[in-house]
């Protein structure tokens, strides 16, 4: 069974938008699920169940390095941040999906169709 074409295009730059959302600074999973929303204006939402195993996997290749924090009156937080190995994978997914996009804006305008 396949998965419609847009959760195929957000399955495949997931990695790449939450490396984006980090390169500005730490943050906890939520709030970045959060801003990947906010900023897509809700085009793009992560399910809970998949979204953290993804980030999981991230700290286990060494892109991102995630510590517990508490602060008074709130609960424990995983914080993330990039690490050296995810601020380069950043840069090479970013110049790969902006030579991409421009290959698809290129055929798929209607002026170049």
């Amino acid at each position: 069974m396949h998965l419609p074409f847009n959760q195929e295009l957000k399955k495949g730059s997931a990695e790449l938008l939450i490396l984006s959302i980090l390169e500005s600074r730490p943050r906890h999973g939520y709030e970045i699920s959060r801003q990947i929303e906010e900023r897509s204006q809700g085009v793009l939402k992560f399910n809970v169940a998949t979204f953290y195993p993804l980030l999981y996997r991230m700290e286990q290749r060494g892109l991102v390095q995630g510590r517990w924090v508490e602060k008074p009156n709130q609960r424990r937080r995983r914080y993330y941040r990039l690490t050296r190995a995810g601020r380069a994978v950043l840069k090479q997914q970013r110049g790969a999906w902006k030579e991409f996009a421009a290959a698809m804006n290129q055929i798929t305008e209607p002026e170049n169709a």
